[in-house]
């Protein structure tokens, strides 16, 4: 069997709602994505510590895997 490893997996990141009227904590979460307008998309290294700021604003993104 082969270990899929995690870190070398990416996902491509889109935000898909507005950051307007949002709290502080999570646009400074989008933008430490690197996202900046609406339907901008980014591709990031899958770590705990990214999956974690996903997790916190999930509602404003959409995440796949590649």
């Amino acid at each position: 069997m082969t270990a899929k490893s995690k870190t070398s997996t990416q996902l491509k990141v889109t935000l898909i709602k507005s950051m307007n009227g949002r709290l502080k904590k999570h646009i400074a979460c989008v933008q430490a994505l690197g996202l900046r307008r609406m339907h901008q998309t980014v591709f990031v290294q899958d770590t705990p510590s990214i999956r974690g700021v996903l997790n916190k604003v999930s509602y404003m993104l959409k995440v796949e895997e590649i």
